[in-house]
Order: structure tokens, then sequence, then C-alpha cells
């Protein structure tokens, strides 16, 4: 009997324990709030659940990306770390993150986390503060599909070597004290970067800048691999899957940048024409530099390439013309190449890019939505908003990471970051969860 009982290991049971008391509280939460719906556009409506749809697609797409990506023996491991934050997330998302990103602000820094605790509040009219001409529960739910792809962003990073409790640990401390008062200092009215005039259509700082810097501390904090250490290349497990991963992705981008107008109108369509324009500029981009300075051109240069135009153009989508859209994704291809053939020679093991695909990217897209958004940009005259977007990458950057940093050492304190030698020697799919691919 006490042998058969060792087997429960206590983060599990309390894990378990969590969902029954989600679970509870939710027989016992009020319906959204009723209201008048007069208000509600039907077009709008349903272009926002196909974006909402569209959104949720990425992440099956993300985790077909980072998955072809890996050493054969890890791909499972890597695409169910993605696949598992539409579950944590969403429960979190529901319970408390919605009320923690877009509750009535506290000091422009956090939500009241008690305004739409279990969705309370939430229904079918309009929220004129966030989206006036949608149901509010579906601006909930589209904003939802941010929160579940942000976190699984930053898997790439340390791929191949965390330990899946430890992981889901961190993914829950991220969710509530990274990208919730991230999303609420960014987009909420009240919000203080929002007031001071920064400028993101669709995730710039929130997501990628949030995702890429987290991605940086994870990679130093949990140490380089050993096939790293020993200056290994290893091929991609599946190239196939990579390009099936951008596909969706690609795909799934246009929900993430034309869904964040709110609204089937003139900006959600700028949104689509510069997200595809950026991203085959920037494909073409890390294709032709790699053929320039010696390095075969690759489908899987030609995927990284297309992701980093989706990343940067994020913020700008609908601020800035097509023609710009061209140069904003170029340039960052560039960039973000140039980066990542760096890294891969220092001792940094940021295993799948993500700092320099996502962070970088973020960052650069930030940068170029404060030179080229209309009439407000520097390219127009005002230094404003330019100098504003720059206090917010140094405020999003340093607090991503700070704290990043700080999440992981108390994930580790609960369940030991890193898996062992052997188990990391084996593979995560057999070590982490008995299963082969």
């Amino acid at each position: 009997m006490n042998k058969h009982m060792r087997r429960y290991k206590p983060e599990w049971v309390i894990s378990l324990g969590v969902l029954f008391i989600i679970a509870a509280l939710g027989l016992f939460t009020q319906p959204g709030q009723a209201g008048s719906t007069a208000a509600l556009d039907r077009g709008d409506t349903a272009w926002m659940l196909t974006a909402t749809a569209l959104v949720l697609l990425m992440t099956p797409g993300l985790s077909f990306f980072y998955g072809g990506m890996v050493q054969r023996k890890n791909v499972i491991s890597t695409m169910l770390q993605s696949f598992i934050c539409m579950g944590v997330v969403s429960l979190l998302w529901v319970t408390v993150g919605f009320s923690l990103a877009f509750g009535s602000s506290i000091g422009g820094f956090i939500g009241n986390p008690m305004d739409f605790f279990m969705f309370r509040n939430v229904g079918s009219a309009p929220n004129p503060m966030f989206a006036a001409s949608i149901p509010f529960a579906l601006f909930a739910m589209f904003q939802l599909k941010f929160a579940i792809i942000t976190p699984a962003l930053i898997t790439g990073s340390f791929a191949e070597r965390v330990r899946f409790a430890s992981y889901l640990i961190f993914v829950v401390l991220f969710s509530l004290l990274i990208y919730c008062p991230i999303a609420h200092w960014t987009w909420h009215p009240n919000g203080f970067l929002h007031k001071m005039g920064v400028l993101d259509f669709a995730g710039g700082t929130v997501v990628h800048m949030s995702a890429g810097f987290a991605a940086l501390a994870g990679a130093i904090i949990m140490g380089r691999r050993k096939i790293h250490l020993a200056s290994k290349a290893t091929p991609p497990a599946n190239i196939p899957f990579v390009l099936l991963g951008l596909g969706m992705l690609w795909f799934g981008w246009f929900g993430f940048n034309c869904g964040s107008a709110f609204s089937a109108n003139e900006s959600a369509t700028l949104a689509f024409i510069t997200t595809n324009t950026a991203s085959a500029a920037a494909m073409l981009g890390w294709v032709l530099f790699d053929a320039v300075v010696g390095r075969r051109p690759s489908a899987l240069g030609a995927a990284v390439g297309a992701v980093v135009g989706l990343v940067v153009i994020t913020p700008a989508a609908g601020f800035v013309t097509v023609g710009q859209s061209v140069a904003i994704g170029l340039g960052a291809s560039l960039i973000s190449n140039m980066a990542a053939h760096w890294k891969s020679k220092s001792q940094l093991d940021d295993t799948l890019d993500v700092f320099p695909c996502h962070g970088i990217g973020g960052l650069v897209g930030m940068i170029a939505t404060g030179i080229f958004a209309k009439d407000v940009g520097l390219i127009y005259g005002t230094q404003t908003v330019f100098l504003r977007h720059l206090e917010a990458i140094l405020i999003v950057g340093a607090y991503s990471f700070i704290v990043s940093c700080i999440l992981y050492k108390i994930s580790d304190l609960f369940v030991t970051l890193r898996v062992r030698p052997e188990q990391e020697e084996v593979g995560l799919d057999i070590s982490q969860h008995a299963e082969t691919y």
C-alpha cells in the first residue's frame, strides 16, 4: 500500500485539487451580465467569431512549427507544451486572468481581480470601453487566444530540457504576473502605457516582447543542453511539420492582426494586407540573405523568415501603409537573421531562436510603429509616440526579463526545472510522457 501511494507525486495531487476547486466555484457563479444588445453589429460579431477561431488555430500551428525543429526524441513533448496552454490558460483566464487584464484599473498597473471573476459580468451586451459592436464575452474570448499562445511561444527557448510539471507552474505564474499586467498596461484604456500614447495594434509588446524576453531568461537559467556543450549539430526532426506549422500560423495570423480592429472595417482590411506583405518580404529577405552570405536557401529559413515578418508587423499592422510593411518585414528579417547567426556562435542555448525572432522582432516592430504610424509617427513630424515606444520597450523588456528570472526560480523551488542528464539523453517524449514519435 505504501509503495502504491508513493506513486502519487504531490504536484499532481495539488494540481488536480486546484482544478476541482475551480470547478466547484463555477457551480455557484452568476451568469453573464444582462444588458442591451441593440448596439450589436451582426457583421462585426460574425467576423470576430471567425477571428477568434483563427487565433486559436495558431497554437496548434506553433506546436507543429516547433515540433518539427527539435530532435526526433523530443517532438511530442515540444508539441504538447504548446497544446497544454489551451487548457491551462483557458481556465486561468475565465477564473481571474481576464479580470487582471481588463478589469477596472488599479493605478494603471493591473485590473481588479474580482470584476470578472469566473466571467461574472461578462455577457452578450457590448462593452463600449473595449469593443462597442460585439458581445463583451466575445471580446474576452478573443483576448484569451492571445493569452494562450504567448507562454507557448516561450517553450522554444528551453526545448529539449524542461521538466513538464515545472513548466506548467511557470505557465501559470507567467500568465498571471507577466502577461496579464502587460496586457493591462497596453490595451486597457486606463493602462499606464496606453495613457502614455503607446500604440500596439495586436501585441508587439504584450505578446512578442514579453515572450521573447521571458525566453531569453529561460535559456540563460535553464543552461545549455549536452549537445550544445559538445557543439553537435542535430537535424530537425520533420521539416514538413515546420512548413505545416508556418501555414497554420500565417493563416491564423490574419485573425490575430485583423481581428484586433474589433470590426469588419477598413482598419481590418489594411491589417490583412500589411500582415501578408510583411511576411512575404521577410521570407524572401531571409532566404536571399542566406544565399548572399554563402548559406544554402532552405525551407527552414523560409519558414522562420516568414514568422519574423508576421511578428514585426503585429504592432504596426493597422497603422502603416502597405509599402512601409515591405520595408518593415525586410528590415526585421535581416536583423533577426543576423541575431540568430550571432546567437549560434555564442554560449546562449536558445534552442529555437525565440529571442532573435520574437523578442527582437517585437522590439523592431514597436520601433517601426513609432516611426511610421500614420499621423503620429516620427516620420510625420512628431517625436512623442516614438519616444514613448522607446520607453515602453525598456519597461516591458526589463519587466519581462527580470520577473521571468524570478518566476523560473520559484517554479524550480516547487519542481526542479531541468530534467536529469539521463532523461535529457533518452529524450523528453519518453522521460516525461512515456510516448514515442
